[in-house]
């Protein structure tokens, strides 16, 4: 594709008139960087031009306070890279190491620079990000704090990316190689699989050394010089893109069981990760961690594993991690042990005799669970959905899943989980139903919104299926929108109780401390600040119908949707980064002191400069409520 055609698909090029391109087109110059090397470092003196990738796959790497380095972002075909120095001058933020051989068209800042004399919009793309003050604010205090970390553990090989630690290049065969000449490969090249190609280098298949000796060497009357590959494989080939995390990688490897994970970039094959890597790389908390959880046979060694979090995340945070990652990580780790639970109270339901009703059904999370915004100590916000069944059933379902319900509640008490003030929990029986009940509740949420329902659907709205068939968790979201689109009012009477509640912040700039004897003089990160951010971004989520469940991902949908400003949308995503990342910090070291880890804390005992980034937070919180309430406002008051 040419770097024409390229631009002119490409934020900020593609709002340049066509005269333009002419003149960059003609500055251009194409190269080839062969796989594994920089193309610049971090911190290095501009080369001079700005990057477009015409086809390869380029990692964006930091480096971290402990001397490693860190990938942060994948760049592929159409993706541009470098160019912020072109417009400040300044050294590089982070390096560009090629993953495979990539081809570049190289862009002279000299022309850069005389396009945006013209068009100013392309200096203020490529500038804007710094101009941000929340971002530089929460950007400096979390280097700072990762300075000042003064228990660091091997957290950085658990974010490792699979490019990092893959093997490459891949040992592969047609469809029509013998068993005798794999495993001739396998010996030769001292691997345990062989992935089987097509004719365009795509993976089809997988034989491993399991395959081999039982469909081979087990079995006497198969003549391993004439079975071929495509009668040996495991044609249903599990693979994860080079820019997933080993975490992932882990979770995805235990969930389906297999020793052998096929990296694959755009249906190409680059390289394979096995469960010997993993083991390899792991660090020795963090990784542990996560493996210990699916090991585990009783609640006690759960709720031990569960106190443990706090030190996975001082140690991410230590790294400089960004904050919604790390959430997204302390989520991951949540869902597993909420799903061993949920495992351990079904195997004694069948122990103790139960016969579980053979209907789909799934178990649903719901809040920051649903949304993989987890921190230390979220409470219990989970429920059941069944498929329609006649009502002469709901004895049969009742006899098994009531039962199984308090069990689980129970133990997820006793694991460090604690129950929901609200009472949304599978054991309350308004928590449980078929998709036909749930969409009699969400009709009447909606269609007659008092206070106590619309609290109950703030919660109910970020649910995902964590067990079971998600398909009714699909449909649910279908029946949400549905509802809401007959009743749009809705969404005002959200908006008004939601934002009923101003951010602590005075008229003066000072903040509004809690008077109650619990809280007294501390201010709420959460309920003053980062829970509004998340609900009026859900209120336009549910407004345009979206399917994303983070408010980032959120976010970023919205902008596409252009019902947010990318300016804007970056100002709300600093402003929520840096209210987690404060409460993250605090529940953390409420947790090494052996207290109960809370989203209350004491802003005068911050550092001014934390002062300040919690300041400049909240008015964009203020800002964001003040614009949420004109758009639901229109056509409802007067």
């Amino acid at each position: 594709m040419s770097v024409i055609k390229l631009l002119q698909e490409t934020e900020p090029f593609n709002q340049l008139p066509q005269e333009v391109f002419a003149q960059i087109r003609a500055a251009a110059q194409l190269e080839v960087f062969p796989k594994g090397i920089n193309i610049f470092s971090q911190n290095a003196k501009p080369t001079g031009f700005l990057y477009v990738i015409k086809g390869g796959l380029v990692e964006v790497i930091v480096h971290t306070p402990g001397g490693g380095d860190m990938v942060v972002d994948y760049r592929r075909e159409g993706d541009i890279f470098g160019g912020t120095p072109i417009f400040t001058g300044e050294p590089y933020t982070g390096g560009a190491r090629t993953v495979k051989a990539t081809e570049c068209y190289l862009i002279p800042e000299s022309i850069l620079q005389q396009v945006s004399k013209n068009h100013p919009q392309l200096r203020d793309y490529f500038t804007r990000m710094v101009l941000s003050r929340v971002k530089n604010l929460y950007s400096d205090i979390v280097t700072e704090h990762s300075r000042k970390a003064l228990t660091q553990m091997e957290a950085f090989p658990f974010q490792k990316r699979l490019s990092e630690i893959m093997s490459a290049p891949v040992e592969t065969c047609g469809s029509g190689a013998t068993g005798e000449q794999i495993a001739i490969q396998m010996v030769e090249k001292n691997v345990g699989s062989v992935v089987v190609v097509d004719e365009y280098n795509a993976p089809i298949g997988i034989v491993t050394e399991r395959d081999l000796i039982v469909k081979v060497i087990a079995t006497e009357k198969i003549d391993r010089k004439m079975i071929q590959a495509h009668e040996l494989m495991s044609e249903h080939i599990y693979s994860l893109p080079p820019d997933s995390f080993m975490y992932e990688a882990m979770s995805y490897m235990i969930g389906h069981r297999i020793k052998y994970l096929p990296i694959v970039d755009r249906d190409e094959i680059v390289g394979i990760v096995t469960q010997r890597d993993l083991m390899r790389f792991r660090s020795q908390k963090a990784m542990l961690l996560v493996g210990a959880i699916n090991d585990t046979n009783d609640i006690a060694t759960l709720a031990r594993i569960k106190t443990e979090i706090a030190t996975v995340a001082q140690g991410l945070l230590s790294e400089t991690r960004s904050t919604p990652e790390v959430l997204e990580i302390i989520s991951y780790i949540h869902h597993g042990i909420i799903r061993r639970v949920y495992d351990l109270c079904h195997a004694e339901m069948l122990a103790e005799g139960y016969q579980q009703p053979d209907i789909r059904f799934a178990f649903m999370i719901m809040g920051s669970g649903g949304r993989r915004e987890m921190l230390l100590g979220p409470d219990q916000d989970n429920a059941f959905i069944y498929e329609d069944v006649p009502d002469e059933r709901m004895a049969e379902i009742d006899a098994f899943f009531v039962p199984f319900a308090d069990k689980i509640v129970t133990a997820l008490e006793k694991v460090g989980y604690p129950l929901c003030n609200g009472e949304v929990m599978v054991n309350n029986p308004e928590w449980r139903g078929r998709i036909s009940d749930w969409h009699n509740r969400i009709h009447k949420w909606v269609n007659a919104p008092e206070p106590q329902r619309v609290r109950n659907s703030s919660i109910f709205f970020d649910f995902t299926a964590l067990v079971g068939d998600s398909k009714l968790a699909t449909d649910l979201r279908t029946i949400v929108n549905l509802t809401i689109r007959q009743f749009p009012a809705f969404l005002f009477h959200m908006m008004s109780l939601d934002l009923s509640y101003k951010v602590p912040i005075g008229l003066l700039g000072r903040f509004i401390l809690d008077k109650t004897e619990k809280h007294k003089g501390h201010i709420s990160v959460k309920q003053g600040g980062s829970i509004y951010i998340v609900d009026c971004v859900r209120m336009f989520a549910l407004e345009h119908e979206l399917t994303e469940l983070t408010t980032l991902d959120r976010l970023t949908a919205l902008v596409k949707r252009n019902v947010f400003a990318p300016e804007t949308a970056e100002h709300i995503r600093a402003a929520l980064e840096a209210l987690n990342f404060l409460r993250l910090r605090n529940e953390i070291t409420l947790a090494q002191e052996g207290k109960i880890p809370t989203h209350f804390l004491d802003p005068y005992a911050l550092s001014k400069p934390e002062q300040d980034l919690l300041k400049e937070a909240l008015h964009a919180v203020s800002k964001l409520q003040d614009s949420t309430k004109r758009h639901f406002g229109r056509g409802q008051m007067g």
